[in-house]
């Protein structure tokens, strides 16, 4: 096991790279290829959405969105909730959260499939039924505070945590599955794991992922994963954002959004700016590709490897918040490591 302070990095460093990789793909997230290039060139830094983005309109360069906003109470939920995870209070900040941002003038909302599940849940629905329809994204787009939480070993305690915060929202194989892959790959990185032994954790959390949830009719995530990075194995950037965009797929479905996320940090070699870039360029769901890639790939490098300038002109992402959620995280971890308070 690292030591602590490493770890504490590395938790750390997951948050600030997914926040980065947020901010990055934010202006370009539902646009194609070609519109981005049309609308700002290659976007290698923050800038601002232009006046007719369907969901970014008005907002700042370097601003985070629902991806990052959502991970980070994902988190405070975790830590208020350590021995079981408060169904009722998720759905409770989610309804609120979504309040909120509404009243902040926000069109980047909640997504189909938490949506979709509040409304039944709303009506009398159960969560263990709300989420049987959730195939998309959220689950693994705000999973990273899971996977700074439990410790790699025994992976099978890793999945269970994530299928249980998936319960309410996204409560599919595949959902899971994807969650499950993005949740082990940061808590590898965390333990001190490079991103190739990140990336095969992901791949056999993916298998046991699986097995949660209501059946759906998805592909199965691990040979998905498997092939994307087949994909691209070999390829310069050029050709394999190519390869990502139109063979892989950039939208909103867990099927195609998180082997994206995989396939780019292995172009990025692990790199969490370069994996941003690479993710804000791609076209479709560019920030929730860039949040979940350069997350996992900074976990896996740590600190040094995040460009400090791009870190200070984020907005909305507040540093020493984050920096505590982290320490409580892996505070946490700690004592689920040990099954014993640590000091």
């Amino acid at each position: 096991m690292p030591a602590r302070e490493e770890m504490l990095d590395r938790a750390w460093t997951a948050l600030a790279a997914g926040a980065i990789g947020d901010a990055l793909g934010m202006p370009t997230q539902l646009l194609t290829p070609a519109e981005i290039a049309a609308r700002y060139g290659f976007v290698d830094s923050f800038v601002t959405p232009s006046e007719d983005h369907p969901v970014s309109r008005g907002l700042a360069a370097g601003t985070v969105t629902d991806d990052t906003e959502q991970t980070l109470l994902l988190a405070r939920l975790l830590l208020a909730s350590p021995e079981h995870f408060d169904h009722a209070g998720w759905v409770r900040a989610l309804v609120e959260w979504e309040r909120d941002v509404k009243a902040r003038g926000s069109y980047d909302l909640l997504g189909p499939s938490t949506k979709r599940a509040l409304d039944v849940i709303n009506a009398g629905a159960t969560p263990a039924e709300a989420g049987r329809f959730g195939t998309t994204n959220g689950a693994a787009m705000r999973i990273a505070p899971v996977g700074i939480l439990m410790p790699q070993t025994p992976l099978e305690a890793l999945v269970d945590k994530v299928a249980e915060t998936c319960l309410a929202t996204h409560n599919t194989p595949s959902a899971i599955a994807g969650a499950s892959a993005v949740a082990a790959a940061i808590s590898q990185g965390i333990a001190g794991g490079d991103w190739p032994a990140a990336r095969a954790r992901a791949l056999d959390a993916a298998t046991l992922g699986a097995a949660h949830g209501h059946a759906d009719d998805g592909p199965e995530l691990r040979e998905r994963i498997a092939e994307a990075l087949r994909l691209v194995k070999g390829k310069n950037t050029a050709e394999a954002a190519h390869v990502i965009a139109n063979e892989i797929g950039t939208g909103v479905a867990t099927k195609e959004s998180v082997p994206a996320a995989f396939a780019v940090v292995e172009v990025a070699g692990g790199d969490p700016w370069q994996a941003a870039v690479l993710a804000a360029n791609l076209g479709g769901d560019t920030d929730t590709i860039g949040a979940i890639a350069a997350g996992m790939a900074g976990a896996c490098t740590g600190s040094a490897a995040l460009p400090e300038d791009r870190l200070e002109a984020l907005h909305g992402f507040d540093i020493a918040e984050a920096k505590a959620l982290a320490g409580e995280l892996i505070r946490a971890r700690l004592v689920v490591a040990n099954g014993r308070e640590v000091a």
